[in-house]
């Protein structure tokens, strides 16, 4: 696609959705289904941005999956994503328009597709990042608070300061992103229904566009892997404070 076309797409896309207001950065994620491992960390560190307030004059964010009115319901009162944010929709028809990555179809049904992805094969950041779930990284923010209470199958109940007397603190610890992923696991599996509304839907990925204050697109990105939902993972929300800062 041409970036005229993907201009042209974004201008429809903003009186749709009544989104065109001048004067703010706009944000515009159009993510996988609700019950995706990308859909909720992205919507969770936007949760945090949004609470913080620091940029609340600067910039308007629409986020837009695919699901049900019950599942963004859950979604939004999980990952504290505001629900005015948040945008549902039935299908991938958005998605079709804008050319976003659809994951691996290799013919043989969703399981095989979501497998072959999961281990790698033409979603090769997928593996680097699992594995940065377990051995931490040095060079990104730890996630858990000292105080921030951790209940893992209603059984497991420890706090954030766990992991800084296990490994210290000031970085992201090992194992810390494993166990806030399986938090969200857990959240998508005991509410799978509301969370999955179309299981062939799974391998879709998403992306990412911000616009200036004219609406015009200053940065897109197309994600294709599974858990690359931003260029940088280490820093997800990088490429958007570096614009509008």
């Amino acid at each position: 696609m041409s970036q005229k076309e993907l201009q042209t797409n974004l201008d429809k896309l903003l009186k749709e959705y009544d989104f065109s207001n001048n004067g703010k950065f706009k944000l515009i994620i159009i993510t996988g289904l609700l019950g995706d491992f990308d859909s909720f960390e992205y919507a969770q560190n936007l949760s945090r941005l949004i609470k913080s307030q620091k940029y609340e004059e600067k910039l308007e964010i629409l986020f837009i999956a695919i699901g049900s009115k019950i599942g963004k319901e859950k979604f939004c009162n999980f990952t504290d994503l505001p629900e005015k944010n948040l945008k549902v929709v039935q299908n991938n028809y958005l998605h079709n328009k804008f050319k976003i990555h659809k994951g691996s179809d290799v013919g043989l049904g969703t399981w095989i597709n979501m497998l072959i992805m999961l281990s790698g094969v033409n979603s090769s950041k997928t593996i680097k990042e699992v594995l940065r779930g377990y051995t931490g990284d040095k060079n990104a923010k730890e996630i858990f608070q000292e105080s921030y209470q951790i209940k893992l199958f209603k059984i497991f109940n420890f706090s954030g300061n766990l992991f800084k007397r296990t490994f210290g603190n000031g970085y992201l610890r090992p194992f810390e992103l494993a166990t806030y992923r399986l938090i969200n696991m857990i959240e998508i599996i005991d509410n799978w229904n509301d969370y999955i509304s179309d299981l062939n839907l799974m391998p879709q990925r998403g992306a990412t566009f911000l616009l200036d204050a004219d609406n015009k697109l200053i940065y897109e990105y197309f994600a294709k892997d599974i858990l690359s939902y931003s260029k940088d993972m280490r820093d997800p929300l990088k490429f958007l404070l570096d614009k509008i800062s």
